[in-house]
């Protein structure tokens, strides 16, 4: 691709004219011939009626001299709010980063990966800095990267349909796997797209199709999860029915807010690598399961909380138009806001008392002296019993006389008004309850205002009808619900009433929140510090209803006695427990056994524990050790893998790809039945090539098969362990068949379970003949084949050494025992190794 200093790029952004799907329309052209890698930049004010504008300081040419990197940043909306995408291109260098992960309200993750990248220029959607409606994240960034340019596009430039194909199109074909990997992450592809589009508007030119090399990097102290990989897990959806909370976020989410809820799904998806905010973590659970009084007390607190993000979202947003909807949304966000602050002394109180580290730090954070200012000025404009309802006529009342009487004479008369009429409406449905001789009552709905509702079977009623004064009647059950000509001008009244008590109100309102601005971004604090404790809670809830114990970090992967998490909520009762030893001496694993045996099953339960364990969350099991994983790769045998096509086995080979492209010694790697899309030879062929790699690097690996030559690379790796699922052989009444009953049980060795396709041929109606034939085939290929792979007494002897020389190892930077517990485990060593020798030196002679 070709980059020149184009000082002919476009004069002037107005007279733009760009028609094909492949030009940008209206995107935002902050310079007047600009060129990108010059030193001198001028930088245009002005805004063009084609985007929106941008904005840089005086100092911002000297940094210019040495940047190069332009840098598109988008955030989620809604929901997805905190969701950042990020893509970054080098000028001087053909290579485009894709980040995308969740970030806090302090938005850390986001400054520093700018930060590392020390951009030229940062590209952001121009909703992000509407005038009046700027979000927090671009305040952050220009606050912190003030010698910076900074120009925004038009939102529909951020397509992340349009970032995929530009992918496609100009990614170099030996990084093409990059497609798995953000093929479903919308916000880095949306970036991508804006990124390329300007990249190429700025420059004048166009990259070259294949030239681009583009990998995608995760938050630094994360871990990598990729999307298959949590679809495989089901992580945050179930793969056969989405509304099911069959998945690890169903197990563990027992949070009260929405804004641990969204915590705790960005920390399943991205788990932390750093062992000591591990440890700060499960401190919290074991302090909040040892200490009863502190659990409850503080869930009884955040279970009170609102939507704290959202809330401060809505109230730095100014409004473009003054209506009615926006005055009262106003209004009910300064009562949100009076309601949460006064949640911040119960929550303080709550966490006086406790012990460790983290639950300490937010105790003092919470000490915050803006929190009390905020509250006292709200509290001279707003009446102290004036609080967040459930309801919407309570709400209403709350609204309508939530500023304190004697601010505003016209406020206090209008509600005076608003008052009578309400009475005089309760008053009138009186008054017919008498006349009708019916059990009418006063109701309200906020589609309906005021209304009649009443009880009563049809047949009391005269000539089982309402009176003719009655309209908009509906009945459901034995419950009526109507209205009356008079009652509907009432209400009408009512609303004219209500509208001039928002609109004072509303002013009243806004003047308040300009006073308390510049104290509001405590709220930021606070809501991190909600949401946290929600998914340590609910971690602490979650360990309260299984038995969960704390997993310590160490080198080794050790789980005794682990269960799969999902499936025991599924079951309803906790699923048969299986043992899982890793070191880095043996950190090969291969699993054999019959279809539905449980390998697969077994797989997933090792990666979720992982997981768990790396959020800071207790995990299913009597015992476990981990080593901390940077990434978590897993390829799972799908139902659909089992027919050969060659799409299956396209996805099979991308799938490996990619694993043996990004892992590196610090990954966990699960790989199920690999090799299932070909044919046997090649199935085996690739498996041994993929394992014979892995094996090379410290990664633990598990590595399920049903290729049992596989099996015998252990005689030529000592760090591979051989482990298989049991079955039992059970012979029906009759006695002519036998069945296969599975016990879900590892144990070592590989398993005696062979020709599983022989054992289903003889159930069906095969000729005996046939049969007989190829069991005697089969028979004789497995001889030749073992024949081959037979390991020498030499093979034996160095195997021996290495596992004696890996359980030192182990020994000596783990062991907790006392020194004459450690001579005894020593010496027990040193017996089982000349035991062994002994049998090989016997076996040699022989």
């Amino acid at each position: 691709s070709y980059f020149g200093d184009k000082s002919s790029c476009v004069e002037n952004a107005n007279t733009l004219n760009l028609t094909s799907s492949s030009s940008v329309r209206g995107l935002n052209s902050t310079c007047i011939g600009k060129t990108p890698l010059s030193s001198g930049r001028s930088v245009c004010r002005s805004h063009t009626p084609l985007m929106g504008y941008s904005v840089t300081s005086s100092s911002a040419v000297s940094a210019h001299a040495v940047a190069s990197v332009i840098v598109a940043v988008v955030e989620g909306r809604g929901l997805a709010r905190g969701e950042v995408g990020m893509a970054s291109i080098d000028l001087k260098n053909p290579e485009m980063i894709l980040s995308q992960f969740a970030d806090n309200t302090t938005y850390a993750k986001v400054i520093t990966k700018l930060k590392i990248l020390t951009p030229l220029e940062i590209i952001m959607s121009n909703t992000a800095c509407d005038a009046g409606n700027t979000t927090k994240l671009f305040s952050l960034i220009t606050e912190h990267f003030k010698n910076v340019t900074f120009t925004t596009v038009q939102r529909k430039y951020f397509n992340e349909t349009k970032g995929l194909e530009y992918i496609e199109q100009l990614c170099a074909s030996e990084f093409s796997t990059i497609f798995m990997e953000v093929q479903s992450k919308y916000y880095c592809l949306a970036a991508a797209a804006a990124l390329l589009k300007y990249v190429e508007f700025i420059q004048n030119a166009v990259y070259a199709p294949k030239s681009l090399k583009v990998r995608f990097q995760g938050s630094e102290k994360t871990a990598m999860i990729d999307s298959s990989s949590a679809q495989n897990l089901e992580l945050v959806i179930n793969n056969r029915d989405s509304r099911h909370g069959h998945t690890l976020l169903g197990v563990l989410n027992y949070t009260k807010t929405p804004g641990g809820s969204r915590r705790l799904r960005s920390n399943i998806l991205e788990p932390l690598v750093d062992a000591e905010t591990i440890n700060t973590r499960l401190d919290c659970v074991q302090e909040l399961l040892q200490d009863e009084e502190l659990f409850f007390g503080l869930q009884a607190v955040i279970s009170k909380f609102l939507d704290t993000e959202q809330l401060l979202s809505v109230l730095v947003q100014i409004p473009k138009q003054d209506t009615v909807k926006t005055a009262e949304s106003k209004i009910t966000n300064l009562i949100y806001l009076k309601h949460t602050l006064e949640l911040v002394e119960p929550l303080k109180a709550a966490l006086r008392s406790c012990n460790t580290q983290l639950l300490k730090a937010y105790c003092n954070s919470l000490e915050d002296t803006r929190f009390g200012i905020i509250l006292e000025k709200i509290t001279t404009v707003i009446n102290d019993d004036t609080r967040y309802t459930k309801g919407c006529l309570s709400m209403r009342t709350q609204k309508c006389y939530a500023v304190k009487p004697n601010i505003n004479e016209f406020l206090d008369i209008a509600r005076r008004t608003y008052t009578e009429i309400v009475d005089d409406i309760a008053g009138m449905i009186t008054q017919l309850a008498e006349k009708y001789s019916l059990p009418m009552k006063t109701s309200f709905s906020s589609a309906r205002g005021f209304f009649i509702q009443m009880n009563a079977d049809c047949s009391t009623l005269p000539n089982g009808q309402l009176p003719s004064e009655f309209t908009k009647v509906t009945k459901m059950k034995n419950t009526y619900s109507f209205t009356s000509a008079d009652l509907i001008k009432m209400n009408e009244r009512c609303q004219e009433s209500l509208r001039e008590i928002y609109h004072m109100t509303y002013l009243i309102v806004c003047k308040l929140l300009n006073e308390i601005y510049e104290h509001i971004h405590c709220l930021y604090k606070l809501s991190d510090i909600v949401s946290m404790l929600d998914m340590l809670l609910s971690f602490a809830h979650a360990c309260t209803l299984s038995d969960y114990v704390r997993p310590e970090f160490t080198d080794t992967l050790a789980i005794k006695q682990g269960w799969h998490p999902i499936l025991e909520k599924i079951a309803m009762e906790k699923p048969v427990s299986n043992n899982t030893y890793l070191t880095e001496g043996n950190n090969f694993v291969i699993i054999t056994g019959p279809n539905m045996s449980g390998k697969s099953t077994y797989l997933k339960q090792i990666a979720l524990c992982q997981i768990m364990a790396q959020i800071g969350s207790y995990v299913p099991a009597e015992y476990c050790s981990f080593r901390i994983a940077e990434q978590i790769f897993t390829r799972i045998g799908m139902d659909d893998d089992i027919e050969t096509n060659a799409s299956t086995f396209m996805k099979e080979m991308k799938e490996i790809t990619y694993i043996i492209q990004n892992a590196n010694d610090k990954s966990l790697i699960i790989i199920d039945e690999l090799g299932r899309g070909t044919s046997a030879e090649e199935g085996i062929g690739i498996c041994y090539a993929a394992c014979e790699y892995l094996l090379n690097l410290k990664a633990f690996t598990l590595f399920a098969t049903h290729f049992l030559e596989l099996c015998h690379i252990d005689a030529l790796y000592p760090n591979v362990e051989n482990y298989h699922f049991e079955v039992q052989h059970v012979r029906s009444s009759a006695g002519n068949k036998e069945k296969i009953a599975y016990t879900y049980t590892l144990s070592k060795g590989y398993t005696e379970e062979k020709n599983y396709g022989l054992k289903a041929a003889e159930v069906s109606s095969l000729p005996s003949s046939i049969i007989l034939d190829a069991k005697e085939i089969t028979n004789h290929v497995a001889k030749q084949i073992l024949h081959k792979q037979k390991s020498t007494p030499e093979m034996m002897k160095e195997r021996a050494a290495y596992q004696l020389a890996m359980r030192l190892v182990q020994t000596a930077r783990n062991s907790r025992l006392d020194p004459e517990s450690l001579r005894v485990y020593l010496k027990g060593l040193k017996k089982k190794y000349e035991a062994n020798c002994l049998t090989l030196r016997k076996n040699d002679e022989q």
